[in-house]
């Protein structure tokens, strides 16, 4: 069949279809090599010259993820913070952009301390009101506005389509962190997003075994390719053997964000009535803030993030990510693993995460076992 016609699960599962030329295996080599032969008349006709501007290890991944986007182009980085911030990078001392208020703390933390010194003017915003972002935006001055939706780790939505149509108004470009939804749940670019980007250690490999990050661009314009020469510059780019596994994890991509997001509406279904848990955050929730928005932008599912809230305070929720047995007390999320963690903790002075609050990671697991664990370890840390 032609590659057109073909859904985003087909290209997925085969990686787009290639196969090696030379070998014809399915399988695509890993490219080590960090430098490639110049022709006898000083030219390098393969468009190859040093791996960090020219990996070949690199073009199935940024291919595949950018045709799953829809966008023009993708971008391999050394991580999603390493992507995140060349967008920022890319920007001009003295340009005004605007932040969620709830968004990964790590970014979160870069814009404040760092970015700001560079000369960024940083606005941290309730991006979930149209509102309050026409309110901060400024014509000719916001050159950036940076959504994350769901939002790390109250997973608060925003209304993308809404947000880009009140930037562009203003002449602001828009970036749209979508780690969560994943190309599964949530198209940005097709909402009106002129960038998403993807921290690719999450979902996107789904294995808890490599650290990346991708961009893709609707458009390749002057903007994008000052991204990708500040990629190279800096020495953002991803190892070879990294972007292979990369490549692998996204050929199961569809099945795991789909089962995780089954389980996770199953889990917040569950426990949101429940006598130890103040409050479950999922916006698959009728009752949460932004479903029906989410319910709009979100295809499929709500994506496998949710938090919960123990009845008991901080100490509450500490015991009970103590007593869990199949749920994993560790950070990150979007592995093939359940993962539990007292996210305040983690974030330290200034988090937006209540002190009561869990965030779960779901995982492949079978979504009975990880209720019946989460109910004894509530149990026990209630005794």
């Amino acid at each position: 069949m032609d590659a057109p016609s073909l859904k985003p699960e087909s290209l997925a599962a085969q990686a787009l279809g290639w196969v090696d030329e030379t070998t014809r295996a399915i399988s695509p080599p890993l490219h080590a090599s960090t430098t490639f032969i110049r022709d006898t008349d000083n030219q390098y006709r393969t468009g190859r010259a040093y791996a960090r501007a020219d990996n070949p290890a690199f073009d199935q991944a940024e291919q595949l993820i950018a045709r799953l986007e829809g966008g023009a182009q993708g971008a391999l980085f050394a991580s999603g913070m390493a992507a995140a911030t060349a967008v920022f990078q890319a920007l001009a001392p003295g340009d005004h952009v605007l932040a969620p208020k709830v968004m990964y703390w790590s970014l979160r933390n870069w814009l404040l301390n760092f970015a700001t010194q560079w000369g960024l003017r940083v606005e941290s915003i309730d991006m979930t009101d149209p509102a309050s972002v026409r309110a901060a935006l400024k014509p000719g001055q916001t050159r950036l506005v940076w959504i994350e939706t769901p939002a790390n780790p109250l997973w608060s939505v925003t209304d993308i389509a809404a947000t880009a149509a009140l930037a562009h108004a203003a002449g602001a470009r828009v970036a749209v962190d979508s780690t969560v939804a994943t190309p599964v749940l949530t198209r940005p670019l097709a909402l009106g997003a002129d960038l998403v980007m993807h921290a690719a250690t999450k979902y996107l490999n789904g294995h808890s075994d490599l650290i990346a990050g991708v961009l893709v661009t609707r458009a390749d314009d002057a903007f994008w390719q000052r991204v990708k020469t500040l990629r190279v510059q800096l020495g953002a780019t991803l190892g070879s053997f990294e972007a292979w596994l990369l490549l692998r994890g996204l050929r199961t991509l569809y099945l795991r964000v789909r089962c995780a997001s089954a389980s996770a509406q199953r889990i917040a279904e569950h426990f949101a009535r429940h006598p130890h848990v103040e409050a479950v955050l999922y916006p698959g929730l009728p009752g949460a803030p932004g479903h029906a928005v989410a319910a709009r932008q979100m295809q499929g599912g709500f994506g496998g993030m949710l938090s919960i809230r123990a009845q008991g305070g901080e100490a509450a929720a500490i015991a009970t990510a103590a007593h869990v047995a199949l749920w994993k007390r560790a950070t990150s999320l979007g592995g093939t693993e359940s993962l539990i963690e007292h996210r305040a903790s983690v974030e330290g002075a200034g988090t937006p995460a209540p002190p009561d609050l869990l965030r779960l990671s779901v995982g492949i697991e079978d979504a009975d076992d990880l209720i019946a664990d989460l109910e004894q370890a509530l149990a026990r840390a209630h005794r």
